[in-house]
């Protein structure tokens, strides 16, 4: 009995060990899974943290591309609107040096027209601007047309223009003879006396006497006339113009 008693002794003590055991290892267990919960809930509480600050590292980064590309367009913009402005600028630019060639070639012809030539007119040569060759030249055309009041207009603004011409003698001659054909006795004849006073030895002077008598006769002035032939024999003997004022006061007689 004692022996029966003593292995069920036994055998309660090894049951109650086995308990035991059974009873920390559960404890162990379940402090390992509490561990690795803890473990699992921080990671998960890690990789939230990680996943917030990478949404906000994103959106970091959106907002600084969406930046960049405004700032991209902008520059965009700025770029162009410096293409349209240096367009405009080279346009401007080739307008100016088209109208200063213009304007150089203007004034090149303009001063050309300044420059003297040598002409020689009624047997005397001097030194004329182109210009002046070129108006007295179209004044005396229209005298050869014999259109005398365009060439009388021609004349009067050509000795305005250039007053102090070498031209003058021969423009005072052909006005009077425009003046004359229009019958404009008195205004031919002061230019011709003007002509007279300025070169007295101009090779067109008996001429001018000569055209005063016309003037005269028609101013039915005969006396006035006959003095004048007078006059062109004693100052010019030889000149043509003598030699018609003696035919002319020979017819008188």
């Amino acid at each position: 009995m004692k022996k029966f008693l003593s292995s069920i002794a036994i055998c309660l003590t090894c049951v109650v060990s086995l308990g035991a055991t059974s009873a920390s290892a559960a404890i162990f267990e379940d402090e390992d899974a509490r561990r690795a919960i803890l473990e699992i809930r921080q990671r998960l509480d890690d990789l939230k943290a990680f996943q917030q600050r990478a949404e906000t590292d994103v959106e970091k980064i959106k907002h600084s591309m969406l930046d960049e590309a405004n700032s991209l367009e902008g520059l965009r913009a700025e770029i162009a609107t410096l293409r349209g402005e240096k367009d405009a600028l080279t346009k401007d630019l080739s307008d100016t040096q088209r109208k200063l060639k213009d304007l150089t070639q203007s004034l090149d012809a303009r001063l050309a027209t300044l420059e003297p030539v040598k002409v020689s007119v009624d047997g005397t040569e001097f030194m004329a601007t182109q210009l002046e060759k070129k108006e007295f030249d179209a004044a005396l055309d229209q005298f050869k047309k014999g259109d005398f009041a365009a060439s009388t207009v021609a004349f009067n603004d050509f000795l305005k223009h250039f007053p102090q011409t070498s031209y003058k003698p021969t423009s005072l001659f052909w006005l009077g003879n425009s003046q004359y054909a229009t019958r404009e006795y008195k205004d031919a004849i002061s230019n011709f006396k003007l002509l007279l006073s300025l070169d007295p030895k101009h090779s067109r002077a008996p001429e001018a006497m000569l055209s005063i008598s016309n003037c005269q006769l028609d101013m039915k002035d005969t006396k006035a006339a006959k003095k004048t032939w007078d006059d062109i024999i004693k100052i010019y003997p030889d000149s043509e113009a003598a030699s018609a004022a003696k035919e002319r006061i020979a017819r008188l007689k």
